[in-house]
């Protein structure tokens, strides 16, 4: 694969760092190859892995894409509002204003689907805007981790696991006023979130994969009995196309497969194609091998541990220092490639996961294969922080 550096660094050369910048050759080819993996089923956006409202609507607008998996109930609303007419909102809410203008305009209602997962989620609703609101779509999030006796693999999500409680549910919102059960989905974090990174993790994808194989079709048929379900979402970019083979879901997901960061390299079933960084300049020369960026202290969320530090990426054979990592005004970075660095010079940086990179960014330079430059702005950039 060859590198975009001089391509990307020459045409955004008069804008100031720190920027983001995206490789639009790579976005849409790893567009592209969602489709391709997915097989046939279409991929919901998941927004939360963009956060560039720009780049999620050109996205739909391929072949192969239908819908937005939104992460906020506010954020939700605000797409709708801006022309987006299926969004699923992939979490429950607690937020009694965003709440009070889902229900009260009836495009957002038809267009938007909120999550739960409980008895529970149903009654703060309840309590947040009162009983005598008109139907809200809802999803039942069905936890889809693997678990082997008392250990948990995957993430901690709904406390619906199997078909029976799934059903028990079902049967519940179906009895409820101003609740309409239109789909389930299942997210299989251990499988899509998790690179092959020995035989040890694969034995247990495949062993999730096939476990939720057989669960998935049995909840569907549990919760069918109690809704008319739409949607049956699952999977993420790294399970397109083991779970696309299930004929239970309709549908998919996808968005860190179109910028591709570091927690995406390593998977067998995909080639790894970044498409978004972030640029830093050099202020300081402290030591020959030893180069100091300006700002660069962007820590991805998860497990606070090394592989969620950004990754210097250009030139190569840069590294972080480990007593001081990224820092919020520094970045010092060492090898044999700093001493080829002076200040002022760039360096080209990868964020550990995929959109929250773009809370730090006002605008993304995207720049095409002829080095057109072309600058939309974030969420951020547009005045929005949805958390």
């Amino acid at each position: 694969m060859e590198a975009p550096f001089d391509r990307l660094l020459h045409a955004t050369s008069e804008i100031d760092t720190p920027f983001a910048v995206v490789d639009a050759p790579a976005l849409w080819a790893n567009a592209d190859d969602l489709v391709r993996r997915a097989g046939g089923v279409p991929i919901r956006v998941a927004s939360k892995s963009v956060r560039v409202r720009s780049i999620v609507e050109r996205t739909l607008q391929r072949d192969g894409f239908a819908g937005v998996m939104s992460y906020s109930l506010a954020e939700s609303n605000w797409l709708v509002d801006h022309g987006v007419d299926d969004v699923l909102l992939a979490y429950p809410t607690a937020s009694r204003e965003a709440l009070r203008d889902l229900v009260a305009d009836d495009r957002r209602r038809a267009a938007i689907t909120v999550m739960v997962d409980s008895i529970e989620s149903l009654d703060h609703v309840d309590a947040l805007i009162g009983r005598d609101h008109p139907a809200i779509r809802v999803c039942l999030d069905v936890d889809a981790s693997l678990k082997l006796g008392p250990i948990h693999l995957g993430v901690r999500r709904s406390p619906v696991h199997t078909a029976r409680q799934a059903r028990r549910l079902a049967a519940a919102i179906e009895q409820r006023r101003g609740f309409d059960l239109v789909g389930v989905m299942f997210y299989d974090a251990q499988i899509a979130g998790l690179p092959d990174s020995s035989a040890a993790v694969r034995l247990v994808k495949r062993r999730s994969a096939a476990e939720l194989l057989e669960r998935r079709g049995a909840v569907v048929r549990a919760v069918g009995e109690h809704a008319r379900l739409e949607i049956v979402n699952a999977g993420g970019t790294g399970s397109l196309e083991v779970t696309g083979q299930d004929p239970a879901i309709t549908e998919l997901t996808a968005g860190s497969g179109l910028f591709s960061p570091v927690l995406f390299d390593g998977y067998d079933a995909f080639e790894s194609r970044p498409a978004a960084y972030f640029v830093l300049s050099v202020v300081r020369k402290p030591a020959k091998d030893v180069a100091t960026l300006f700002a660069g202290g962007y820590i991805a969320s998860g497990p606070t541990n090394k592989n969620r530090q950004p990754l210097p990426t250009w030139p190569a054979g840069l590294t972080a220092i480990g007593t001081e990592g990224a820092g919020e005004v520094q970045s010092p970075v060492k090898g044999r490639a700093a001493r080829t660095l002076s200040i002022g010079d760039r360096v080209v940086m990868r964020y550990a996961k995929a959109g929250e990179m773009c809370e730090r960014f006002d605008a993304v330079a995207i720049v095409d294969e002829t080095g057109a430059v072309e600058t939309v702005p974030t969420y951020r950039g547009e005045g929005k922080n949805f958390g």
